[in-house]
């Protein structure tokens, strides 16, 4: 469906936007003008709610609620889409030559949600263990008591008191384990005290009877001031609450929730798990966290983010470890080696997409959206704002949390300028070289991708990386100027003269016409042959650097046995043997660089060759050595490469097991020709003689 099958409102915000809805509406591809209102939230939206019907697009987010409920009531309106032309070109210095941008946007707005994929549900009753020192800890869970089922775990009991009536349990000791997510963490710890709160009847004869007073109202023993005497245990009787030689310390528990209010979070990785919380000592921090956790019942969804193909995963082959790239820059530990692949715990996963970005051979995939899906709505933004004579178009890429950033530029500065499009999308971490090389094929004629700081720091590394691969392909080609760039948008002054002052760079003369696939390599096979057809400055081949993911391997012949391990272990089917001839090819478009063959290679014969080959010999194999063929010196059988026999023999002369005479020339024989020359030769066994 496109935008001319909708009802489209456009306002112009009480004049602060010169729309012209004619030319809106031509550069749209739209049959008729379109109506440009003033005042759609406030004096026209009776005129909204009589008039919206069916499909609608309404280009204001600002007050989206208002007119969303408006619609709903009316009920005649089936789905309503709302896009942001106000902030992102209505008011800009430019803003009277955004009419294609707006139109790109309108017609972005028009195209279908994204393919649905499989979910991730979690499911939780309220369980909450809160943990940390016994005054905050126990405050809030009186606080959420009535909404949650609390245990409490106190680590630090000083100057605290148990409440009056036993409203949950309460343990002490030290958090040792906390694994899980929401609806499913387990929790170990280690009762280090030798009270045990969860027997203490709280009836104070231990308080009573202690001559140093180590005792509080906390039920702890402040084991500085103990001197053991050991009245505790006698008053404390047949209850048994008191052991100062209990050994049974450690104890477990499933909970549905966590609140850490320690100073050392359970969790250090950027993105902890869902269900986990750790405000800090930040009193409002906690409040709000608190208010969360007291809406956390019931069964939860989201989608599952990720595909993995495990077949062309260059993790490990033979536990010889390959690519571990996913792995380096998950931000939530929800990869993890598996044998010769990985394995990812969807739970865990909170849709960043890096893995995805950084993965050579495409093994893991973003799923939602897919990149056909991004794909057709960035060749929508892309055509429609050329057709609409656009031009020298920049695709800024961002993330809901990048919103208001915006939108203070376009309140506090001079707004984004006419040539560039925004686009948000789940996170900026799960679009990388495939789709920037993409929409450079497509007509852009740059990518920027715009940060605001709550990144994990590996996620501006590897996108600074791809970037470099990205740059490196496009320059080398003739291309000129900059054309992907890292803005950051944290501080106004920083996002404005990133994006204003970058100047234009070249695109290709002809945009691609080719869809984007699920497939990654083959999207940005397909982007590379696009630029490469239209090239100022055609190559042959592009030197790149140590991790990129294209290259071949150079094979030192001297040492190479053709013994083909190689062959054996690489995980893309780049290295390929030959039917009916030792020889050691390359499929050199498969190339993962991942290294596992020259970490395999028994004789240290290979090293990687990071580049970008454009000839058609990139997808044909080609002979990267070659041996004769050793006969078996009795019968003349095939054995194998003569380089491995000699090899072999060298490496053996002397050894004991091979001093026998003759002992030696039987490596070079088959082993039928081994067993008959060990029977005729001197001291052979006579197996025709029976004792």
């Amino acid at each position: 469906m496109s935008l001319a099958d909708k009802q489209v409102f456009v306002c112009s915000c009480n004049g602060t936007m010169p729309l012209d809805g004619e030319r809106l509406a031509r550069a749209a591809g739209l049959a008729s003008p379109l109506p440009v209102h003033t005042m759609l939230c406030q004096k026209e939206l009776a005129q909204f709610a009589s008039a919206a019907s069916g499909d609608v697009v309404v280009a204001c987010t600002q007050e989206q609620r208002l007119l969303g409920d408006t619609a709903e009531e009316m009920r005649r309106v089936h789905a309503i889409r709302f896009v942001n032309i106000r902030e992102t070109g209505g008011w800009s210095a430019e803003s009277r030559a955004a009419t294609p941008k707006m139109a790109a946007l309108l017609a972005a707005a028009a195209l279908p949600d994204p393919d649905p994929v499989p979910r991730v549900t979690y499911k939780t009753s309220g369980q909450l263990l809160i943990v940390g020192p016994a005054t905050v800890a126990l405050a809030w869970a009186e606080t959420l008591k009535d909404t949650l089922a609390i245990t409490v775990l106190v680590t630090d009991a000083r100057g605290a008191e148990l409440p009056a009536e036993r409203a949950f349990p309460v343990q002490s000791g030290r958090l040792a384990r906390l694994d899980g997510w929401l609806g499913a963490f387990e929790a170990k710890w280690m009762q280090e005290n030798p009270i045990d709160l969860d027997l203490c009847t709280r009836c104070n004869k231990c308080i009573a009877v202690c001559p140093e007073h180590a005792i509080d109202w906390s039920y702890q023993i402040d084991l500085e001031r103990c001197r053991d005497h050991r009245q505790c245990v006698t008053a404390c009787g047949a209850i048994g609450a008191i052991d100062f030689d209990r050994r049974d310390t450690l104890r477990s528990q499933s909970f549905d929730l966590v609140l850490d209010l320690r100073a050392e979070p359970a969790f250090t990785q950027h993105q902890p798990p869902q269900g986990y919380f750790a405000p800090g000592s930040d009193v409002r921090a906690q409040a709000r966290v608190a208010a969360e956790l007291a809406l956390m019942t019931g069964e939860f969804e989201k989608p599952k983010y990720f595909a993995y193909k495990a077949s062309i995963c260059a993790h490990s082959r033979s536990t010889i470890e390959g690519c571990t790239q996913c792995i380096d820059v998950c931000s939530t530990k929800a990869i993890r080696a598996d044998g010769d692949h990985i394995a990812v715990e969807p739970h865990l996963c909170m849709g960043c997409g890096a893995c995805a970005t950084v993965c050579p051979s495409g093994a893991l995939a973003y799923a939602y959206p897919s990149v056909p899906d991004l794909g057709s709505r960035i060749k929508t933004l892309l055509a429609t704002y050329l057709r609409a004579g656009g031009r020298d178009t920049c695709l800024l890429l961002h993330a809901a949390d990048a919103r208001e950033a915006i939108a203070r530029l376009a309140r506090r500065g001079k707004g984004l300028p006419a040539r560039v499009i925004p686009l948000e999308i789940h996170h900026v971490a799960s679009v990388g070289l495939d789709v920037w090389l993409a929409a450079l094929a497509w007509g852009a004629s740059q990518v920027a991708v715009l940060l605001t700081g709550s990144e994990a720091p590996q996620y501006r590394r590897a996108l600074a990386f791809q970037m470099r691969i990205a740059e490196t392909i496009a320059g080398a080609l003739g291309y000129q100027g900059e054309h992907f760039r890292l803005i950051d948008g944290a501080d106004i002054a920083s996002f404005e003269a990133g994006i204003w002052q970058w100047p234009v760079a070249l695109p290709p003369r002809i945009e691609a016409t080719f869809a984007a696939t699920a497939d990654k390599r083959t999207t940005a096979g397909l982007a590379i042959d696009h630029l490469v057809t239209h090239a100022p400055m055609p190559q042959k081949s592009i030197p790149l650097f140590p991790g990129a993911p294209f290259g071949a391997i150079e094979v030192n012949r001297d040492r190479c046995t053709m013994c083909l391990a190689c062959v054996g272990s690489c995980p893309e089917g780049a290295l390929l043997s030959h039917a009916e001839s030792p020889q050691l090819r390359i499929l050199e478009s498969r190339c993962v660089q991942c290294g596992i063959c020259e970490k395999t290679c028994p004789e240290d014969a290979i090293a990687l060759v990071p580049r970008l080959l454009l000839t058609p010999e990139a997808k044909s194999p080609r002979v990267l050595n070659e041996g004769a063929v050793a006969k078996c010196t009795r019968c003349g059988k095939p054995l194998g490469t003569q380089k491995m026999i000699d090899t072999m023999m060298a490496k053996l002369k002397g050894h004991s097991m091979f001093a026998a005479p003759g002992a030696l020339d039987r490596l070079a024989m088959c082993a039928d020709c081994r067993v008959i020359d060990l029977m005729q030769s001197d001291g052979g066994m006579d197996l025709g003689k029976r004792p």
